[in-house]
């Protein structure tokens, strides 16, 4: 193994042209929301996991630092309401460090099922309700802002004097004129309510219209005198934005962001919440073990029955893996000098090991002599040059990787 000769100041090493200039950085603390065991449950292709499922979920939400979930509709179904109501007492029994949440419309028969779960398990719960706001959906459902107004009024009054905290959600707010987003939320406002959710619900948002509605809500908070008004961005990913929306939400002034495992959701889903924690580790604005993320990712795969696809960020199979000659050559160099923080560094920018994966050397067509080096050495078999030039003539007339399996067959 050669000696590593790697700088004391490993900063030396890569200059990161996204700090250039001041990058934008969130005031206060950065919290998330999980949002998998309720809107991403909404997916068209999904299986609705068991509720030994679902709590196994919630508890490895926790690990991984996740600040609250919402994990269902108490008003879509009695079985509905009992998952709610085992997950809420799960957590108060145990003492997860994880807030729970429930979704229903502004509509009283919603909010009751919060209303007796919450009661039931002597725990709070919080009421996340929503109402469409934009014009297209109240030209279609035949709603003016008179209604709106009135509904949710009447449905924050009923969740506040039963003990319940509320988000209070603008479906499609990307979309809504600007009069009627100050109205509703500066009602809810001085209506006491903790938190007001901005909803991209079709995945309109741009990272620049993100900014523009956080801001502009977040002034709304200040010139009601409640400035400490959560302020929760929720978006879809129609556009392949969300997770740039996430952070242009952040950095302009939001508090919390929403997203689910491997983004699954209504249509093509939504924030992918694995990518949201790898990418504020990466900008340093968390600080969270993420060890668990991958057993998550897994666990949600396996149970919400959502493959994750080969050349999926961080978690597909293919994250990691290379069998490049060039590429590969690096990373064993790399290696070589003993030094897993360059190996995972050379030729990626998401270091493995943070996120309980690691570098993997592979060989195929287009692999060089240090590929079947690599592997051999790996695999305890001495890479003379007869094997080494055996296999790089096999594996050229190949038309994809090899396995272990076959590649000890030629070895063999």
């Amino acid at each position: 193994m050669v000696e590593s000769n790697i700088p004391a100041n490993r900063d030396e090493l890569i200059y990161d042209w996204n700090d250039v200039g001041g990058a934008a950085k969130p005031a206060g603390r950065v919290m998330v929301t999980d949002e998998t065991l309720r809107d991403g449950l909404q997916s068209p292709s999904v299986k609705n996991p068991s509720i030994e499922q679902k709590i196994e979920l919630v508890e490895l939400m926790a690990k991984i630092g996740v600040y609250k979930a919402d994990v269902g509709l108490t008003g879509a179904s009695a079985h509905q309401k009992e998952h709610v109501h085992q997950i809420l007492k799960h957590v108060h029994d145990n003492k997860l460090d994880i807030k729970i949440g429930s979704a229903g419309r502004t509509v009283i028969a919603d909010i009751e099922g919060m209303v007796e779960v919450s009661q039931k398990v002597g725990a709070p719960l919080q009421a996340d309700l929503f109402l469409g706001c934009s014009p297209i959906r109240q030209y279609t459902e035949g709603w003016d802002l008179a209604k709106l107004m009135g509904v949710a009024k009447e449905a924050i009054e009923f969740a506040h004097s039963n003990g319940l905290t509320i988000m209070f959600v603008t479906e499609d707010t990307t979309r809504g004129k600007p009069s009627d987003v100050e109205a509703l939320y500066k009602q809810a406002i001085d209506l006491g309510v903790e938190a007001i959710c901005l909803s991209d619900t079709v995945g309109h948002a741009t990272p620049q219209g993100t900014a523009n509605l956080v801001k502009f809500c977040r002034k709304i908070c200040v010139d009601a005198g409640r400035p400490e008004v959560v302020i929760d961005w929720h978006g879809h990913n129609d556009r392949g934005l969300a997770i740039a929306n996430c952070l242009a939400a952040l950095e302009a002034g939001a508090d919390r962001v929403h997203g689910t495992a491997l983004g699954v959701g209504e249509r093509v889903g939504n924030a992918m919440i694995d990518q949201i924690f790898v990418n504020l580790k990466l900008l340093g604005w968390i600080d969270n073990d993420l060890s668990s993320l991958r057993e998550f990712c897994e666990k949600a795969s396996e149970y919400c029955d959502v493959p994750i696809p080969y050349n999926y960020p961080v978690m597909g199979r293919d994250a990691f893996e290379t069998g490049t000659g060039v590429h590969a050559a690096a990373v064993i160099k790399a290696m070589r000098k003993g030094d897993n923080w360059l190996a995972d560094r050379v030729y990626s920018s998401v270091p493995a090991a943070d996120f309980g994966r690691e570098q993997t050397i592979r060989v195929g067509p287009m692999a060089g002599r240090s590929n079947i080096i690599w592997w051999l050495e790996k695999h305890g078999f001495e890479p003379t040059d007869a094997r080494v030039d055996a296999i790089f003539e096999a594996v050229k007339k190949t038309h994809r990787l090899l396995e272990d399996d076959e590649l000890k067959a030629l070895v063999s």
